[in-house]
């Protein structure tokens, strides 16, 4: 059972699958990581080859070996506010935005969903945004439950993270600064929980960017950020698609630094804030 090599024929029946399962275009120079990250899982079930672990794979009758290869082959790599523009964009142009659709009644609640949120920094470094602004405004008409937060991942054990909202040294330090550590969270030794007025915003769910967004209902805001890229083409222009048809009207959708809706800009229009790009639903009905 020691030494176990991925075979090239072995590599493309595992990225198959990968692929079939969530939709992860594993590219030809990841044969390494394939091997790397799925190593354990393979010993571990007894299979005596990356082969037999595909077979393995393949036969099962419920989803918990699936999930844990999945798991295996997702990148959960995030922090706090990560990159400086998207919370640009969301403190100077749109959190002011949600606040005046608030004061007109055109909406009653603002609702964001943070797609790929991993082990949850997202989607509360948004709440925590969010929150202070409020703060800042000091206008009892606009309150904190008039927003609701939602993130989503496939990754079980990052949702895990997400859920319990507990995070170590390290995962606190990486992008949290002083003031926000200090206002939004609780420490129990060298733990750091995230507190219950944001946890309150934000809701997690486990679910696969393939499959359908049709009971989320309407969004103000999507981001989809650093995910797009693990996709093939062809479903990127799916799920960029589908994403339109979540947001309201106006609704904006932010990718990452790297990604862009090249190719997909008939539902959105590009805008700029700050120097920093990000897109709106363009008005009217479906694709």
């Amino acid at each position: 059972m020691s030494g176990l090599r991925l075979s090239p024929e072995e590599f493309d029946l595992i990225r198959n699958l990968v692929r079939k399962e969530c939709g992860i275009a594993v590219g030809d120079e990841k044969a390494y990581l394939v091997e790397t990250r799925l190593t354990s899982l393979v010993k571990e079930v007894g299979c005596d080859s990356f082969r037999t672990f595909y077979e393995f794979v393949s036969r099962a009758t419920n989803r918990e070996i699936r999930d844990r290869m999945i798991d295996a082959m997702t990148t959960n790599e995030t922090l706090w506010f990560r990159d400086d523009g998207p919370w640009e964009i969301l403190r100077t142009q749109l959190i002011p935005e949600f606040f005046e659709m608030l004061k007109s009644g055109s909406r009653r609640t603002i609702r964001i969903w943070s797609a790929a949120s991993s082990t949850g920094q997202e989607p509360y470094s948004v709440a925590m945004s969010i929150l202070q602004a409020i703060d800042d405004l000091k206008d009892p008409s606009i309150k904190d439950e008039q927003f609701e937060i939602f993130g989503t991942d496939l990754s079980p054990s990052a949702l895990f993270v997400a859920n319990s909202g507990r995070y170590d040294p390290m995962s606190i330090s990486r992008g949290l600064d002083p003031a926000s550590k200090e206002k939004f969270f609780d420490q129990v030794g060298g733990v750091h929980s995230v507190g219950e007025r944001v946890r309150s915003r934000v809701t997690f769910k486990r679910y696969n960017l393939m499959d359908s967004f049709a009971e989320f209902g309407r969004f103000d805001l999507v981001l989809c950020r650093n995910v797009l890229i693990y996709f093939a083409p062809e479903l990127k222009r799916d799920i960029v698609e589908r994403i339109a048809n979540t947001l309201h009207d106006d609704g904006c959708f932010i990718v990452g630094a790297s990604e862009s809706l090249q190719g997909c800009l008939h539902r959105y229009t590009m805008q700029m804030c700050e120097g920093q790009i990000y897109y709106r639903r363009k008005p009217g009905g479906e694709a």
